[in-house]
Formats: C-alpha cells, structure tokens, sequence
C-alpha cells in the first residue's frame, strides 16, 4: 500500500525537471535545473489564482460543479488503479533485473542506491538514456528509478568504471604519439604537439579554448657562444641556464659541494667573495644553488652532474633555469598578453651574477686544478662568459573543458606541461599522455556511462615549463580575479612517473586526506593485491610520502601565488627521489622504462588512476574533498616556533612592543573557526544545493585567505604564510632578528591569520567577533 501510495503522489505532484542533455559545439548554450515547487512558488500561484487581474477562461457554476466533483472521484480511481498495476510491474521486473547484482561490498544495487542515498556526500547526479530521452520529453513529469536504468549510482561503481579505461595498450600508442625529437617552448615540435592535444579536445566534444602570451625566454646566442677558460684553455659548452645574468667574469674557482646553505656554511673560512663557485647538481633546484651563492657574494657558478649520483654520458650537456620564481620574470604579476604596456620591472627572483653549466668531464678537469674537492680553492684565473639572449616568444595554453551539471562554476583543473629542452620524455610526453588519457576517460564517463558530475574538470596542456612554470603562471596572472573563488584544486601531472617501488608526493594540507584516501584505494606498482597506502606504510605514510613543494613544481604558482590547493605526486625509485635525466638529452622513453624496471606502461596506468581518482572526487562528492583539519597539524608547529623566537628576543629586551600572545590569540582564532566551520558541515544537510555550497565556498576561501594581502606580488610572488617565500612567512619569522621589520611582519602575519579565521566562521553581518 505505502508503494502505491508513493506512486500516486509521484503522478500527482507537480515537479518541474529539465533534461540537461550534452552540449556540441553547433548548440546554445543550455541549462540543468532539477527543482520541487516549495512553499513560496505554491504562494506566488495562490496569490496569481486569487488576483483581481487574473481570471480563467470559463469559471462553471451549479451542475457544472457537481460534474466537475464527480470528473475528479472518477479521475482519481483510475489514477490509483492504474498506478498500482504499473508499481507492481515495474517493481517485479526490477526486482528480477537486479537480483544477484552484488556491488563490491556484497549488497545488491538496489541496496547499495539506498544506502549512498544515505552517504550524502557520494550522491551523483545522473542522466537519462537516449530512449528515455524521447519519453521524458513527451513527460517532464516522469521519474524513474536510476537502479532500475543500469546507471551508476555509487562511488565504487563510478570509480572501478573510471580505472577500467586506463589500460597498457592505450599508453604505448599515447608514447609513440607523443615521443618528439625536440620540443623547446615556442618550437615547431611544441606547437605541433599543441595542434595534436587541441585536435583531440576538440574531437571529444570538449569545450576548447587556447591561451596565448607573448612571454621574454632567455636562450644561447647562436652567434656567440658561452665561454668558460682556466690557464689559457677554453671551452664553450652546448648547454646553458636560462635566466642567467650576461656579462664576463674572472674569479678564484671553488668547490661547494650542492650548494646549499649547509655546504656553504661548511666553507666560512673560505673567502667566496667574487668567486666562480663550482657546485654538484642535485639536493635542491638550480635556481637556490645560484641564489645561495649569490648570498654569499660570489661573481658566477658553474653547475655540473656528478657520476657518483647518477648514470650520466661524462659528455652530456645539461640545460634548466635560475630564476627563483616562477612566470616571465620580466612581467613579474603581470599576464605578458600581446600589445600590453607593463612598466620594466624585473622579477626579485632573477639572479644577478652569472650561471653556467659544465660536463661531468669539464668539472673533473677543473677539480684536478684545485687538487680535488677536498681541496675548495686553487686556480685563479678562471673567466665566465654568459652571452644569452632575450627572444620573444609566443607559447600556447591549451585547455579542454567538461562543464559540470550541477555547480559547472567550479571546477578541478587537471594539468601537464608540453614542453621540453631535448626530448623531455619523462616530464612532457608521459604527463601529456596521462592528460589526454583522463579527458577521454571523463569524457567517456559522461557520455557512455552517464556519469554527471557536479562540477567542471579542465584539463590543460601548459606552455614553456621548462623556464619555471611560465605558461601556467600568466594564466593565473591574467585570469585570477576570474578563478580565485571558483577553482577547488590544482592536480599536477609532471613527472608522474620517475621509477619504480616508491612514492612521494607534495600537497596542500586541505588534500592530505584526499591523498591518503586515494593511495588506499590504488594497488601498489609492485603488484599482489596489497594497495599503494599499506606499500609505504600505514602508521608512518606523510613522513615517507610528504615534501614541501618545490618552487619549480607547476603545482606552486597555484598553491603559493593563487591560493588554490594544489598537489604533486611522483612515483620514484626507493632511496632516489629524483629523476636524474631531466634537463639533458638522455631523458628518453629507454632510460624511464630502465627506471622503472620495463614496467612503465603499468607504472602509467596506476598513476592515471591515482590522479583519475582524486579527480573523481573533488568534481562527484557533495562536500569537496578540503580537510580543514589537516591545517590544525601544520598551523600550530609554525606558530610555536615563531612564538619561542619572539618571547626570547622580548625576554632579552631586544624586541619592544610585542606580545607573545597576539600569535596564542591568532592561533586560537583559527581553531575556533575550524570547529565552527566543522560543525556547520555536520548539520548542513549536503544533499541540498544551497547548503553543500555555502559550505564548499567557506572550504575555498582557506588557502586563498592564507596569503598575506601585505606584500608586493612583484617582490613577493609566494605571498602564502605558510608554504611560500619571502620574509613576510611564518618560517622566515621565526629567523628574524630585525626588531622593527619583524615587528611590522608579525603583526601582518597574526592578522592575516585571524583574517582566515573570520572568513571560515560566517558572513561579516554574523561575525560578531565569534573567533
């Protein structure tokens, strides 16, 4: 009875439903409203029926009436009878459809809709088939039954039909298509490997569109060479680092190990002043070794790979950039479109003495001079010559878009870059591969498994990465104002894949969790049926996995510059978490499948499915996949270091005005508004839109609200408190010992805090200083 019931009223209400079907490039743009009339639009018909301007065709009266009444009676018998026969049908026949239909944790389909109706945050939206199509047009009234469509309707059915589209063959074909000779950002083989990925979007019915700047990169002057010379020999060596100052310099050659602060303070008795520093490739980027050499006072640096850390050709020349940033470092917050003025400004992260690199055999030669490398210094009369060149060029970003069916104004941002100094297998070619992999897989999704996700996923090919992340970079510097509030994460492809047996990855701390989730969800690339999160260890998973993110990371300039949680992830070579062939001419399809033990496809496939799935989530889910608690463990280590800093140089009288307790009071702010904001999604009912997104907007606002609004963009680019660069973060802070200048910076940075705080808790009209 309570069926036959629920079947009468099902025909007599009245729900408005528009049929979202997908759009082609040939069609206007169309709209998704599935909507129940509530209570104001049944008052507004009211009001219209019982208006004085408003009056029906016939009003009958009398026996009228009573022929009505009886109409209705009559109406209303044949209703309920013919609505119990077609339940009663309709259910026997679904029932014997679904019977033994198990889903993978042994319920039948039936039972599984029911409980993921539960699970609110795993509820997706679905779409009709191409025959109910043609029904649902004749009947928008017409409600039918997802289980009993053969649609998928929970996370584990999405999910396993997304992996299934990730297979060995579809890889290798993707290699050889990808495989390029050369690819320089702005070359002949970088724009056809462009015309192929915007050919294929276009080919999936994606949304298509290509972003072009005209960006200054810095490349070797054809006509005259870069030189290096020691006891009247020369030498002019094929590779070179962008974004080198120009000039000659002669100086006293010594050796600095890496190059990194420690190494260097290993050398304090060692006179660096106007120096030509020879440092080791590896440990940290080209552009810090140059920056911490130029600390130090040092003329140039010559970068070389040393054999002992990886299987280099001795003759191999080695290519990169030096510039601390990321973007045109000559347009530094500025978008380089075409015809635009820009005042000259240059990026604070260009550095200002010169930089180089050497083979392994030119090192060798060089250390013979000094007497090895435990000898630091010896030869003095050695003479850099940097001859680069600024040459403007055009690059292109190429995006596809799937637009979403319920928030389409809010979307994942999938990406990879194209580019390569020689054949950039490793980072180009797999990470385009990968890239044009998901699009087809999501698009598949929507339109063969009628799949609707919530919200939009872009997926974009990015120019000129090698130079720092530039085409990524001028995108967000044109379009931020635009993206800021409506792009949940950034998912970085490169260099998915540089061996094989481990795992590393960098990430905001709002996806920690998703992380962790996914990794127990995707099997581990040594195979049995144990999965990625039990292969790097359960108890101890973020101290093996987690880095900080790197400045030449694509993934940073979202994370750092733009406030959007961003991650990277790298499946590595046990002990090695680094690819070592990268900048030179051995980074090929035979040396990544030598690191990755002849299983590279396999290797590709399972790092498809980890971005596929994370993906998958943040566009299907409810609730976006952000843990807000996830900063609960990074915000007070931070604040604490900084707060011993500050009472002891208070304590010894050195600091004047300042109170400890402005970081105990910004500290406490921001875990009130967490649990606030906590709170909210525990009694929000998710399942309905304008709920789910009030909250998902308060999710978005934490990373964005972490950059501090105090510092320039041109001299601080990484404005982020927490995981960017420059003196206004917490980490740079708490080495502070400039009284005024850390004064003036603490008070930004407790303020900027709090400023975060507030705008998790409410709108400013509720605030009433609740945190």
């Amino acid at each position: 009875m309570d069926r036959v019931k629920s079947t009468v009223n099902n025909m007599i209400k009245s729900v408005q439903y528009r049929r979202f079907p997908l759009q082609r490039d040939d069609e206007p743009n169309r709209h998704v409203e599935l909507k129940m009339a509530d209570d104001d639009e049944q008052a507004d018909v009211a009001n219209a029926n019982d208006s004085p301007t408003y009056r029906p065709a016939h009003r009958p009266g009398g026996a009228g009436n009573k022929r009505f009444i009886f109409l209705l009676v009559l109406g209303f018998v044949v209703v309920f009878t013919v609505g119990y026969f077609l339940g009663n049908v309709t259910l026997k026949k679904s029932e014997a459809r679904l019977s033994g239909c198990l889903n993978q944790t042994g319920e039948t389909t039936a039972q599984s809709v029911q409980t993921t109706a539960q699970k609110t945050t795993t509820t997706t939206t679905v779409a009709p088939t191409k025959q109910q199509d043609k029904e649902e047009e004749k009947d928008d009234g017409a409600v039918v039954d997802e289980a009993v469509r053969g649609i998928p309707t929970n996370w584990n059915e999405i999910s396993r039909l997304l992996d299934n589209k990730f297979t060995r063959q579809n890889f290798e074909r993707r290699f050889n298509e990808f495989d390029v000779p050369a690819r320089p950002a702005g070359s002949q083989g970088d724009i056809r490997v462009a015309n192929l990925v915007a050919d294929e979007f276009g080919a999936l019915n994606l949304e298509k569109w290509t972003d072009v700047h005209y960006v200054q990169l810095q490349k070797k002057d054809s006509a005259r060479p870069n030189v290096i010379t020691y006891n009247g020999e020369e030498f002019k060596p094929e590779g070179y680092l962008a974004y080198s100052a120009t000039g000659k310099v002669t100086g006293k050659l010594v050796f600095a190990e890496y190059g990194r602060r420690e190494d260097l303070d290993e050398r304090k008795n060692v006179e660096m002043r106007g120096s030509v520093m020879l440092i080791k490739v590896g440990k940290i980027s080209f552009a810090e070794k140059v920056a911490n050499a130029e600390a130090r006072g040092a003329s140039a640096v010559l970068l070389y790979p040393d054999m002992r850390d990886r299987n280099y050709d001795a003759n191999s020349p080695l290519y990169g950039h030096v510039h601390l940033g990321s973007g045109d470092p000559y347009t530094p917050g500025f978008p380089s479109f075409n015809h635009t003025q820009f005042p000259p400004t240059n990026s604070s992260g260009l550095p200002g003495i010169l930089a180089q690199t050497i083979t392994y055999n030119h090192a060798q030669t060089l250390l013979r001079e000094i007497g090895g490398p435990d000898n630091v210094g010896g030869v003095k009369d050695i003479t850099v010559e940097v001859n680069n060149v600024l040459v403007n060029t055009e690059i292109h970003n190429v995006f596809g878009v799937l637009t979403g069916f319920i928030d389409p104004d809010e979307y994942v941002v999938v990406g990879a870059q194209r580019d390569a100094w020689g054949k950039g297998f490793a980072r180009a070619a797999v990470g385009t591969s990968v890239l044009m992999e998901l699009a087809k897989a999501f698009k598949d999704l929507v339109e063969k498994d009628s799949v609707r996700p919530r919200r939009s996923i872009v997926f974009a090919s990015w120019g000129a990465g090698e130079y720092g992340s530039v085409g990524a970079t001028e995108f967000l510097e044109g379009y931020l104002t635009s993206i800021n509030r409506k792009l949940v994460t950034y998912i970085n492809l490169d260099g998915v894949i540089m061996g094989r047996g481990g795992f590393i990855a960098s990430a905001s701390p709002l996806l920690h969790t998703l992380l962790e989730n996914t990794m127990k969800e995707v099997n581990s690339p040594l195979g049995g049926s144990s999965s990625l999160y039990d292969m790097v260890g359960r108890s101890d998973w973020e101290e093996k996995v987690l880095r900080p993110m790197d400045v030449d990371d694509t993934a940073y300039p979202f994370l750092a510059f733009a406030g959007i949680p961003s991650i990277s992830f790298h499946f590595i070579t046990p002990e090695v978490e680094e690819y070592t062939y990268y900048g030179t001419s051995m980074d090929n399809k035979d040396h990544l499948k030598f690191s990755t033990n002849q299983k590279l496809e396999e290797m590709t496939v399972l790092a498809a499915k980890m971005a596929g799935r994370m993906a998958l989530r943040l566009i299907h889910n409810h609730l976006i996949s952000l843990d807000v608690d996830r900063y609960l463990e990074v915000v007070p280590v931070a604040i604490s270091s900084l707060y011993i800093h500050v009472q002891r140089l208070v304590q010894e009288g050195q600091l004047k005005g300042v109170d400890p307790r402005w970081l105990s009071n910004a500290h406490g702010s921001f875990m009130r508004a967490t649990t606030n904001l906590k709170k909210a999604i525990m009694n929000t009912d998710m399942t309905e839109d304008r709920g789910a997104r009030f909250i998902n907007e308060k999710l978005m606002t934490v990373e964005r609200n972490l950059l501090s609004p105090y510092v320039s963009p041109v001299d601080t680019p990484f404005r982020h408190i927490l995981m960017g660069r420059g003196k206004h973060t917490l980490a740079a802070l708490a080495e502070n010992t400039d009284p005024r200048e850390l004064h003036t910076q603490l008070a930004f940075a407790t303020w900027t805090i709090k400023m975060c705080a507030n705008a998790m808790i409410s709108d400013i009209w509720q605030n009433d200083n609740e945190v």
